[in-house]
This record gives structure tokens, sequence and C-alpha cells, in this order.
């Protein structure tokens, strides 16, 4: 650290310890019992679940998400964060069978060493709030000197008081980096993304207000463009390419090179590591480092404990096209003719009859193909950001759509409509929930490529060629990235176009 920042890190320290009172620490009051978390450790490419003391987690996940030699209190400041993240997280995985993994998708979880255990029991119970309820909070290994808000990196993310884009004087702009891509190696990551075309050159049209890659024009690619963040994920996904820290960087085409130079490590959102333990280096407390990086939030009592039933969700408004009225639960009658039930966020009811629409010529259309009757009622349940889709589904955000329950989750209108999604969504998860009982005991790749091939249409194209090779089911059911899951779905389709070409009906492939 150059005297300079140090002196600034000071003065910050100082700063904030001022308004630390801001901050309260009353979690020692009405302290709940010890909570366990069912946590999925991914074996061998699947899942083997172990119910796992609340504070025990705590411990193992520090000493995978921490920084090494950590001072105190950054990790009491990061044990605090894991802690609530957890909480407010918990049943991420909930059609798995657990409550979190133990990868990036949720936390990394490794073996507690003493110092993790001495942070966790130091903060033991404490969770963040703001205005009275758990915080949804984030944070990764560092922000380059000034952190994101949510929406800049996942969109139609909400932006939280407490997230701000804020300067961070402590992290210093860490790490710097650079990457050299070949021009082969960035067409193959965008190819597999879902990008067509072939790319003759790629800069950096637009910059978010934390200085983030917004948007790279994709010169002879379609779509045109791609954000930092996926770029920096479509590139993960080539063997032996170097990474793309995060979205703050630089980018020159030199040849058939093309160069990044950045700083920062990861989405940068809300808690920064290695700012952290500057700031504790500097003297700082757990208390003064989470008020620097989630302003406004109070420390508390960690709530009910992880085996009580999920809150409920936000509060909507249902309509049928029949008579209007909520889902009825399974004692009432079935309907006398097909209805469609909309769930909405509040505020978004004139979406309903677009999306009625959608959906009905959808069932009507898809019944005729398919050659089976229409369901009596299709629920859609469209939620309001993709934080609540992915906490309700246990499936990330750029899934798009996903049945659960029985019912059709969707994740935001607008950023469905922003990516051309709206109505192909809805085809393709209509088309899954019909084709469901003929399916259900196919290997995934059946069931997906089902929905993708008459969801989009019922006509042979994409990836049909005989040397494609269906996707595993985990590779469908756990993608890793937006460009691994629009891979797999493109073989998915293409196995599943081949065997119709073939002559073979819909309800016979395996």
């Amino acid at each position: 650290m150059t005297a300079a920042v140090r002196s600034l890190v000071v003065l910050i320290v100082a700063v904030v310890s001022l308004v630390a009172p801001d901050i309260t620490t009353d979690a020692a009051q009405n302290t709940p019992a010890p909570a366990t978390l069912r946590v999925g450790l991914l074996r061998g490419g699947s899942y083997d679940v172990s119910s796992i003391p609340l504070e025990t987690y705590v411990a193992r996940v520090l000493a995978g998400e921490a920084a090494r030699d950590s001072p105190p209190s950054a990790l009491e400041a990061l044990a605090v964060a894991i802690r609530t993240f957890a909480l407010a997280n918990r049943g991420r995985h909930r059609a798995d069978g657990f409550d979190l993994c133990d990868q990036t998708h949720c936390q990394v979880v490794r073996t507690a060493t003493p110092a993790t255990e001495r942070a966790a029991q130091a903060t033991a119970g404490q969770a963040l709030y703001f205005e009275g309820q758990l915080a949804s909070i984030f944070y990764s290994a560092s922000c380059g000197g000034r952190t994101a808000r949510p929406s800049l990196v996942w969109p139609a993310a909400t932006d939280p008081p407490y997230l701000p884009s804020q300067f961070d004087a402590a992290c210093e702009g860490q790490p710097e980096w650079e990457a050299e891509i070949r021009a082969a190696d960035l067409q193959r990551g965008l190819a597999n993304a879902g990008f067509k075309g072939s790319l003759r050159s790629a800069r950096v049209a637009v910059r978010d207000d934390s200085g983030r890659v917004a948007k790279i024009r994709l010169e002879g690619m379609t779509p045109p463009d791609i954000s930092g963040q996926d770029l920096r994920i479509a590139v993960a996904q080539v063997p032996g390419v170097p990474p793309v820290q995060s979205a703050t960087f630089e980018l020159r085409q030199i040849g058939e090179l093309y160069r990044f130079t950045g700083h920062g490590y990861g989405h940068g959102v809300g808690l920064c590591v290695i700012g952290s333990v500057n700031m504790a280096a500097a003297g700082a407390t757990a208390a003064a480092i989470l008020g620097q990086y989630f302003p406004g939030t109070t420390i508390g009592p960690s709530g009910p404990r992880l085996t009580a039933a999920p809150s409920a969700p936000p509060a909507r408004t249902a309509t049928t096209i029949a008579a209007p009225s909520p889902p009825p639960p399974p004692a009432v009658p079935t309907p006398s003719r097909p209805e469609i039930v909309v769930w909405l966020p509040a505020g978004e009811e004139n979406e309903r009859d677009a999306l009625i629409k959608l959906a009905s010529t959808a069932r009507d259309d898809l019944s005729a193909t398919l050659g089976v009757p229409a369901p009596m009622r299709i629920t859609l349940r469209v939620h309001p950001t993709t934080i609540d889709y992915e906490r309700s589904t246990s499936q990330a955000w750029f899934t798009s759509g996903a049945i659960v329950g029985g019912e059709i989750h969707l994740a935001p209108v607008q950023a469905l409509r922003d990516r051309g999604m709206l109505e192909r969504t809805i085809r393709r998860q209509i088309a899954r929930a019909l084709t469901a009982p003929a399916l259900a005991a196919r290997p995934l790749w059946v069931q997906e490529g089902a929905s993708l091939f008459f969801g989009d249409g019922g006509t042979p194209g994409g990836r049909a060629e005989s040397r494609v090779v269906c996707p595993a089911d985990l590779e469908l059911a756990r993608p890793v990235s937006a460009g691994a899951l629009a891979d797999a779905w493109s073989r998915a389709r293409a196995c599943f176009s081949r065997q119709i070409a073939s002559g073979r009906n819909w309800r016979d492939i395996k």
C-alpha cells in the first residue's frame, strides 16, 4: 500500500468509525438457537447433501472466500456477509433438495482453519439488515477501486441503497492484470454463448457509471453487442484461454490478438475483500468495514432457523381468462374450460393481457402440433427481479423460465422483452409442460430438446449434424454460464431434431 493511499485509508477508517454507531450490534440479545444448513457438495458431477451447522458453514466458507492472512476484523466482516448471504439465499437449490451449493454459484466451501473458526464464533448470530429486513448482499475478491451496482452486473436486478457504486480507496485497484486472447479463441467463446457470424473486430462501445465495460461492439457477429460481464463468462468456457478477471478493462486489437488490460477481480458488487483487508490493516473494526461497503444497514440477530419455512413471496395479484380468482388449492374443482392464470409483481398489471394472449396462443398451437389435449389451467408466475426468480426456482437468471410446482416461472418481463426472449420463453415452457407427462422419465436432453424444438416452431434446424454429442443432465440442470447453457440447449435441440428428421415420433425419442 503506498503512503498516499495508506493515509487516505486511515482517514476513511477514522470517518467511518465516527459514524459506526449507525451500524448497530445488538446480536447478543435474543440470539436464536444454532441453525443448520443443507449444503450440496459437488462430487464427481453430482451433489452429496450434508447438513452443516450454520457457524461451521460460515467458518468453512471463510476459508474458501477470504484473502490469505486476512486480519481478524476483515475476517469478522466477511463472516457477517457470508452469514447474511446464506440466510437471504436459503432454499436457492430447493429443487435439488438442499439450500446452497459449494460452488461459486453460491459460496465456496473449504476446510475451516483456526482463524476462520474464531471469526465465525466472534460474530455468531450476526447478519445485516436494512429497514428491518434481511439484506440481500454480495461480495467479491476485488472491486478494482470502485464498487458496482447490482443492475450493472445482473440485468433487471434491483439497486438497494446499501449497494451503491462508490469509490474505494482501500482497494487500490488491485490486482492489475493482462490477458491476450487469440481471435479464434474469442470467436469460439462467442459461438458457445450463442453468437453467430465471423468476428472481424471487437471494441469497447459503452462504459457504465462504475467505469466497467457495459457494451462491446462485435463487428461481424449477431447479436452485434455483448456486455463485459457476459464476455468474461463466454471466454471462461474456452479451455486454455487466460481469464478476463473483471469488466474493468481496456481492449486493443493487435492483428489476430485481442489484448485486455484491466484491474480488479470478480463482479465488484458489495464488499471488496481486498479493500476490507487494507481497511483492517489500517485499524478498522468489522462494523466500520461493513458500514463502508453496506451503508445504511444494521447488524442484528440472524433470525429464524434455516429449517423454518421460507418467507412468503412479494404480494401479487392474479386474474384468469374465465372468472377472476386466485389459484385454487387442490380441493377446488377443475375448471370447466381452459384458463390462463397470471401472477404479476405489483405495478405491472398492464402486462397481463399481453401475457395471456401469448400463453393462450402458444397453448392452442402446441396442443394441436403435439396431439395432446390443452391443459385446463396454465399458471404463469412473473418475478419482479432476477434475484427473486433465482431464489424461487433455484435456477440461474439466464435460464429465463422454469417449471416449479406445476407453475411456469418467468424472469422479469422487461428483461425478457429486452433480450427478445419473452414469447420464445413462454412457448418453450408451455411445450415443456405439454410434453412432460410422456417424457418425464427420459434424459434431460430429450425433455429440453422437445421444449426447444416445438417451442421454436417445430421445424428441423440448428446444429443437427450427426456428430453432435447430446448434453449430460448436469450440463442442463446446472449450467455454469449463459454460454454453457446456450451450447447445451443447442446440442439438445440438435439431438432431438435429428431423431424427428429420421421419422421417429416425439413420444418415442430416448
